[in-house]
């Protein structure tokens, strides 16, 4: 399937979404906003979704200058973007039920910053950093931005980054906790890849609940963290990937999981 803001494949049940506006850095306009969501809806057979940006960023924020940009222009303009466009594509990344990766090449700025520390396993060049711009044009953090980086790094650095408006670099999200690793720019996707493949080999179905337990953790008490392990346990436990991982178990080999 090709989509005209992105790049879009599925090779060995690993998906990849690439921002693909390099002159401009991959700023998100609402058509590739519609184009990330619309990619999602067709991951068939995928086991991990891997997102990157073509060039020199990742994603620059939203684009202003895009073919739609009037009806981002002013407050009501950009509520429409963000609940018709943004908040939904989001929502989607965050719901998903197959491990997802980023892989931030550069900038990772406004929305992108949202998008680019998303995922559940974060890899950025050591030329990436991550930046809460609003601030600086009189705006607020929006793509979920509030949410996110208090759990990620805390209150205190989450207020730094938002009110202060400074750039992250890779080595100090790191340092925060805000990321899963730092390379060198030529070793981004190879190490994107590497950690896609070997979750791709792992049990899907428990994988996935594994994911939605980590989010709804957040928001919950110790008693329904506890049943929905439960719950969760039940589901994973009769898949045919359970199986499989306890007979190799006793039969002393490597588990082949199907994912399913």
């Amino acid at each position: 399937m090709e989509f005209e803001n992105i790049k879009f494949d599925i090779t060995d049940q690993v998906a990849t979404i690439t921002l693909n506006k390099p002159g401009r850095l991959n700023a998100c306009s609402l058509d590739m906003a519609d184009d990330i969501n619309n990619a999602m809806d067709h991951l068939g057979d995928a086991r991990v979704l891997v997102l990157t940006g073509e060039g020199k960023g990742f994603c620059s924020g939203a684009d202003l200058q895009g073919s739609r940009d009037s009806e981002i222009s002013g407050g009501q303009g950009s509520y429409k973007a963000l609940t018709r466009h943004y908040n939904p594509m989001l929502l989607k990344l965050h719901k998903l039920n197959i491990p997802t990766i980023s892989a931030v090449n550069g900038p990772a700025a406004g929305v992108g910053c949202s998008i680019g520390l998303a995922p559940d396993f974060v890899i950025a060049s050591e030329k990436a950093y991550f930046l809460q711009a609003f601030v600086n044009i009189g705006l607020v953090p929006d793509g979920g931005a509030s949410w996110m980086l208090t759990r990620l790094v805390g209150k205190a650095r989450a207020t730094e980054m938002m009110m202060l408006g400074e750039k992250l670099p890779a080595a100090k999200a790191l340092e925060w906790g805000a990321i899963h690793k730092v390379v060198e720019p030529d070793a981004l996707m190879d190490e994107a890849m590497s950690l896609a493949r070997r979750l791709a080999c792992g049990p899907t179905i428990s994988l996935g609940i594994m994911r939605k337990n980590l989010t709804e953790a957040l928001e919950c008490d110790y008693a329904t963290a506890l049943l929905r392990e439960a719950e969760g346990q039940r589901i994973a436990g009769d898949s045919a990937d359970a199986r499989e991982g306890a007979l190799s178990f006793l039969q002393k080999r490597k588990s082949e999981f199907k994912g399913n």
